[in-house]
């Protein structure tokens, strides 16, 4: 395992334990054997620290279900590729929700979060963007509705994901809830009957 895996690693660990404002780039440095210079050389800031967990250690690899949009779709039709999408953005929230939380009590910490993802072209936003963008392509094809408003649509998908996730945390230990399959599949089902 390479140095950059292995505080990956730890550091996926430590903020999904302590929160995104409790864990210190020293206390990820420490645990993972090394020194927080060492840190350093690999990552620029916490904040791509953070983000980098965020990309490459969550579970449910949103980018790459985004990323293979048009592949799924061409094979598996769109309500597949959407299920799919909907599926990785469960997981991706659910995981990213006690990491980010502490983010919020921190003015400091999220202005910098901000303007580091700003930096990076990165953001909360681009998953819908790249959702709005595919169902535009869908739309052009006629496979939806022409007068779908696709950012829409793609906020609506992805806004359920992210409310089921928050819910997931704040609901009471036990709380029935459907599987993320399950879940992704009547979401899904619901939009398209709209936009079809």
């Amino acid at each position: 395992m390479s140095t950059r895996d292995r505080i990956l690693d730890v550091a996926a660990t430590v903020i999904e334990q302590h929160g995104l404002a409790r864990a210190t780039t020293k206390q990820i440095a420490t645990t993972a054997g090394y020194s927080e210079a060492t840190l350093y050389k690999h990552f620029s800031s916490k904040t791509e620290l953070f983000t980098r967990v965020l990309a490459e250690r969550a579970p449910g690899d949103l980018a790459g279900a985004l990323r293979a949009l048009p592949d799924t779709g061409r094979r598996e039709g769109l309500p597949e590729a959407l299920r799919t999408v909907a599926v990785a953005a469960l997981s991706f929230y659910r995981h990213g929700f006690p990491m980010a939380g502490s983010l919020f009590a921190e003015p400091d910490l999220l202005a910098a979060h901000r303007a580091d993802l700003t930096t990076r072209g990165e953001g909360p936003e681009q998953p819908i963007a790249t959702l709005a963008s595919y169902l535009a392509a869908c739309r052009d094809r006629g496979e939806i509705a022409p007068g779908t408003n696709v950012e829409a649509a793609a906020r609506m998908l992805l806004g359920a994901c992210f409310q089921q996730a928050f819910l997931s945390h704040l609901n009471q230990p036990g709380h029935a809830e459907s599987p993320p399959a399950t879940f992704a599949a009547i979401l899904v089902t619901t939009l398209i009957d709209g936009i079809e």
